[in-house]
């Protein structure tokens, strides 16, 4: 087996690409296969340097490695010599229309109840008319001459799918500029590379189709690739996920403070009946298979996702997030926070709860039982019997007790209504800090 992923460096990965590129890594690790990372870079007004390494750095991120590496624009070439061999075949085809006349062309068939599709118009031409269009300054593009037949094949996730070439256009291989466009350069790559298996989003079915026609005439025999289409992500109600959103791209999800293991879990686990598990990429590729995956588009919820990670926060040790937390802060802060963290970003603003200066409402109407507690506050070292026995003390002097007690104090101590647990939270902030602090909320 040998795999790809082959994203075009024009902009950040997001879920809805990560997803087959997940797929893919997982596919080759569980059949001891290869997996190739292609950049698909042949657009070179769009592509760009830092979206071909933010790729790197975001696969790496979540724990993809390859096998394989290369760059399309590094094998020009290659498909120049392969685009000769479909011109001597005479299937690759000069055309000189003006995108106006093709939209002409194209309204005209509507009004005739005919299927807007290309006419061939360029097959018609002469020789002689050839020779005077090259003459008069007009620089072809190509066109690929489809078959007139159906493509069929088996899809290793929607089963049986065919596409009925003669519905289509002829698909444009080479623009006027000479640059060729991914449905020939993907084909030429997967035949020349070895690929065995493409899995990718539905998205391509009708591409795959086209593509199945070219590697038959490329290689001149059928088909040896096997396909497998992944239904496409969909939104929390069910509405088309837009790439275009930044707030699905991977590194967006990277500084919010989403951890990789959430969201490889979230995904791998994605249209099939398993419960998400947070989870590495090779901690998933044991239970992995492609077979289980609905043909139902799947829906990628955020809440869903900030639910796996919270949980996943939750179960994770010390030494597993020390390298990311503020410095100077301890086992003992991690053990005390963690539970109540949705992203691990949140840490530093506990951190400055724990360690630092921080501004606390001013509470006259509990001036009393700040008082109170400032008085009695108990002297260092304090431990996690601390705050038992001073809160004990305090509801028998004030006579106050559950919310009307803990919310005034917590606010004072923390600035905040809701947080950690107070019994190991308070020997962080310690003495000093919490007298300041109650002096401070009794105004």
């Amino acid at each position: 087996m040998k795999v790809r992923f082959a994203p075009s460096p024009t902009g950040w990965l997001h879920v809805g690409n990560a997803r087959p590129a997940l797929a893919n890594w997982l596919e080759a690790r569980k059949r001891g296969g290869t997996f190739v990372l292609r950049l698909d870079d042949t657009d070179t007004e769009r592509s760009k340097p830092e979206y071909a390494q933010g790729i790197e750095e975001d696969l790496r991120w979540l724990g993809l490695d390859w096998d394989e590496f290369f760059r399309q624009s590094d094998r020009i070439a290659r498909y120049e010599a392969a685009a000769e061999v479909l011109k001597r075949k005479g299937l690759l085809y000069p055309c000189f229309e003006s995108e106006e006349e093709l939209n002409f062309k194209r309204e005209q068939r509507r009004k005739q109840g005919r299927a807007p599709i290309y006419d061939r118009g360029a097959l018609k031409m002469t020789q002689e008319q050839l020779e005077r269009a090259l003459a008069n300054g007009k620089t072809p593009y190509y066109r690929f001459k489809l078959n007139t037949r159906t493509v069929t094949w088996r899809d290793g996730v929607l089963g049986e799918r065919n596409v009925k070439l003669p519905s289509l256009s002829d698909p444009v291989l080479i623009r006027a500029d000479g640059s060729f466009l991914y449905t020939f350069t993907s084909v030429v790559d997967d035949l020349e590379t070895g690929i065995t298996h493409i899995i990718r989003g539905e998205d391509h079915v009708t591409n795959t189709g086209i593509q199945i026609d070219i590697i038959e005439a490329l290689s001149g025999r059928p088909n040896r690739i096997h396909f497998a289409h992944m239904p496409l992500l969909t939104d929390a109600e069910g509405g088309q996920l837009s790439k275009r959103l930044g707030s699905i791209s991977l590194r967006q999800f990277r500084r919010d403070g989403i951890e990789p293991e959430a969201i490889t879990g979230y995904l791998s686990a994605l249209g099939t009946s398993r419960d998400p598990v947070a989870a590495a990429p090779k901690d998933l590729v044991a239970d992995w298979d492609i077979t289980r995956v609905s043909h139902s588009p799947a829906r990628f919820d955020t809440k869903q996702l900030l639910a796996l990670n919270r949980r996943h926060l939750h179960a994770l040790g010390f030494a597993q997030v020390k390298d990311r937390l503020p410095e100077g802060a301890d086992e003992a802060f991690w053990l005390a926070i963690r539970g109540n963290l949705d992203l691990l970003a949140e840490a530093r603003d506990w951190y400055d709860v724990a360690r630092g200066d921080i501004t606390v409402p001013e509470q006259p109407e509990e001036s009393e039982l700040l008082k109170a507690a400032l008085e009695s506050l108990p002297a260092e070292p304090w431990d996690a019997t601390t705050w038992s026995a001073w809160t004990a003390a305090l509801s028998a002097a004030t006579g106050k007790k559950g919310k009307a007690l803990f919310l005034p104090l917590r606010l004072a101590l923390t600035g905040e209504e809701h947080g950690p647990d107070l019994k190991t939270f308070l020997p962080l902030i310690g003495r000093d800090r919490a007298a300041i602090r109650l002096q401070r909320s009794i105004g």
